[in-house]
């Protein structure tokens, strides 16, 4: 098992002070103090409604510059069906001091779907469609494309292998790796937010209101997305999920993403020992691979 990834870019509030000094003066005087830390990405708050968003290592880095390049074109087409995102105001620069790209970006109000029951998610499961479909439009040629997420299954088999069989035998994630592995692939090439576990929904009055975290996005199979619905819903939820895509996902795409569930349930399940909330997200999952 293992912990979160440590910063390798930790940072004060008088090193986040001098960057905002230096990219946008108006800004530097608000209140500023701590607000979270991912595994990829410190932030702080600024004022009442801005984060500042900073890469705490060095995989993080080509992160931020994917948000910089996608959000600008993706965030008004989920804006269009009401879902906000964290579309960039300020694409800082790196400089002497950080020699690395950051962001201002919006502090938009909700709470993660990490403790959201699945019984309750399932009323805002049409609203996840809703967003998703608006999401998964042709990307551009130059869109970012991620070396793991969204591409062939077949690419994550020698890396997928050892952690089915290093742990006890759980028939689901066997059997959605394998059908995933036999479904046709995917020749599509839209965008794909590329980290849509429950972390990375923000949710207010029991509803979505946002998706978060793009670092990720890519260009590739939309089924990598659609692999939340095991993270999220139970079965009815689910089947009401799947029924508001329409027809637009064909029978392989959701056998491809189960499979793509299966391998990020390993992921959190041999990678989250400090993030029980996200072990109990892979936790949760297994059964709900269980249940098809």
């Amino acid at each position: 098992m293992a912990d979160s990834p440590a910063a390798e870019y930790p940072v004060d509030e008088a090193a986040v002070r001098a960057l905002l000094r230096t990219a946008a003066p108006t800004l530097a005087a608000l209140p500023l103090r701590p607000f979270a830390e991912g595994w990829d990405n410190t932030m702080w708050s600024l004022g009442s409604e801005l984060l500042v968003r900073l890469p705490r290592r060095a995989l993080a880095v080509p992160l931020i510059a994917n948000e910089h390049r996608a959000l600008p074109e993706i965030g008004p087409a989920l804006a269009a069906v009401g879902i906000r995102t964290p579309i960039p105001v300020l694409a800082g620069e790196p400089t002497e001091a950080f020699p690395r790209p950051w962001s201002v970006i919006p502090l938009i109000d909700g709470t993660t779907a990490l403790r959201s029951p699945r019984s309750a998610n399932s009323r805002w499961a049409p609203r996840l469609a809703e967003a998703l479909l608006a999401l998964h439009a042709p990307a551009p040629a130059d869109a970012p494309r991620n070396p793991v997420r969204g591409r062939a299954l077949s690419t994550r088999e020698s890396a997928m292998r050892p952690r089915l069989d290093a742990l006890p035998t759980r028939s689901g994630l066997q059997h959605a790796w394998a059908d995933g592995l036999e479904a046709p692939p995917s020749d599509e090439q839209v965008w794909v937010h590329g980290d849509l576990h429950p972390g990375n929904l923000l949710l207010r009055d029991g509803s979505l209101v946002a998706l978060i975290d793009f670092g990720d996005v890519t260009s590739g199979d939309p089924a990598y997305d659609l692999a939340s619905a095991w993270m999220l819903f139970d079965p009815p939820g689910r089947a009401e999920f799947r029924a508001s895509t329409g027809s637009r996902y064909d029978d392989a795409t959701w056998v491809r993403a189960r499979a793509w569930a299966a391998y990020i349930t390993l992921v959190l399940l041999t990678q989250s020992d400090d993030r029980p909330d996200l072990r109990a997200v892979g936790q949760s999952t297994v059964a709900e691979l269980e249940a098809g």
